[in-house]
């Protein structure tokens, strides 16, 4: 079986339409149709069942896509890995993040280097206040956020880790000494704001309390430094993530559960359409060893 007609097979059975296969690999819908019937008479079987309006895998179709998808991947990895060497360089992937906790990959990323030696990670510190327009100026190739991510010119990938939520308080605050808060309780106090945008922010810092009283806006930070800051002089509370505990400890901060928090969700996301081989390949590898929890 040629390479090329792997491609098709392979884009077909992700696809499962014979249009759009064709548009992806631009080539012809009839080079598309020839090379699976070509396929299909050399193996002897079926692998799509076709109608007028759905195109489905059969039990052969996919026992071939498992056993193909692996093997065409790797051979790809071991072209470009070959194009690297022959051009003496490295390649580099900039991922983007908002805090420091990038040890907290350490399982992909050490993943992500066997699968990728020539490749560089380089770590790129992002702001909160506006984080997806660093996507789209190119200064990164991909960004680690939380969810939901709802920017239509950008695609969300596989969830690389699940974490708790804290509240992040003075250590001399009245919350400081409690074993754990709720949400209810913020309607009492000032939350910065500066996180845009707005439904990116709610799904932390919530603009209401469970109860619908609303939750009192502070000053507004860009970043963790800015945000430790106001917390520390007393200024404002602020819902962060649990990692803040073992990356942001300090004498002058006191980190509360928050009971009736839901769990955050960290995925990576690029601009929809500019996805290369190696983010493409980070993306694989997140989803193979995540989502992790911390």
């Amino acid at each position: 079986m040629e390479i090329r007609d792997i491609e098709i097979f392979l884009t077909l059975a992700q696809e499962l339409h014979f249009g759009r296969t064709a548009e992806q690999l631009r080539v012809s819908p009839a080079r598309v149709s020839q090379a699976i019937k070509k396929q299909e008479r050399r193996i002897g079987g079926a692998l799509f069942d076709r109608s007028s309006h759905h195109v489905h895998l059969t039990p052969l179709g996919r026992q071939l896509y498992d056993d193909l998808l692996p093997v065409h991947r790797g051979l790809q990895r071991s072209l470009e890995r070959a194009a690297l060497t022959a051009k003496g360089g490295t390649e580099g992937l900039r991922l983007g993040m908002m805090s420091s906790n990038s040890e907290d990959l350490r399982p992909v990323l050490d993943a992500f280097a066997s699968r990728r030696p020539g490749c560089n990670v380089q770590i790129r510190a992002v702001g909160y206040d506006d984080p997806f327009s660093a996507l789209r100026r190119g200064t990164i190739d991909v960004l680690l956020a939380w969810l939901p991510v709802r920017e239509p010119d950008l695609t969300v990938g596989p969830v690389v880790y699940t974490e708790p939520v804290v509240l992040c308080v003075s250590s001399t605050h009245r919350l400081a000494g409690r074993d754990s808060v709720s949400y209810e309780d913020l309607a009492d106090e000032a939350v910065p704001t500066g996180a845009t945008p707005g439904y990116w922010r709610e799904a932390l810092i919530p603009a209401r309390t469970p109860s619908g009283r609303p939750i009192t806006t502070g000053p507004a930070v860009i970043d963790g430094t800015q945000l430790l800051a106001v917390v520390a002089s007393g200024e404002a509370v602020c819902p962060v993530h649990a990692h803040a505990l073992r990356y942001y400890a300090r004498p002058d901060i006191a980190y509360i559960p928050i009971h009736d928090a839901p769990l955050s969700r960290w995925t990576l996301c690029w601009r929809t359409g500019t996805d290369t081989a190696l983010i493409r390949a980070l993306a694989e590898v997140a989803g193979d060893v995540g989502p992790l929890t911390l």
